[in-house]
């Protein structure tokens, strides 16, 4: 619940960059997805820490001398509980 709150927050704030700073950097980012839809999409199917994590290292990586192109959010794990009880965790 908590974790689901911190999640739209931090949405409400990539969305809020979008309408507000983003269209003076005229749409300019390296990869696609953008860095703040990448950011989005990694919070929702992630959640607040590994999502913001995740958002944190693409705009490090978004720089002149970086990557370009394609560069989709990872997908989401199962559960740790969920993998040692199908026996791939030891």
């Amino acid at each position: 619940m908590l974790g689901r709150l911190i999640t739209r927050i931090l949405i409400l704030g990539v969305r809020a960059y979008q309408v507000t700073l983003s269209p003076l950097f005229h749409g300019c980012c390296r990869f696609e997805p953008s860095c703040s839809n990448y950011c989005i999409e990694a919070l929702q199917r992630h959640g607040p820490l590994r999502g913001l994590w995740l958002g944190v290292r693409r705009l490090l990586r978004c720089h002149p001398f970086g990557a370009f192109g394609p560069d989709p959010v990872p997908p989401a794990r199962p559960p740790r509980h969920k993998l040692h009880a199908q026996g791939n965790l030891k």
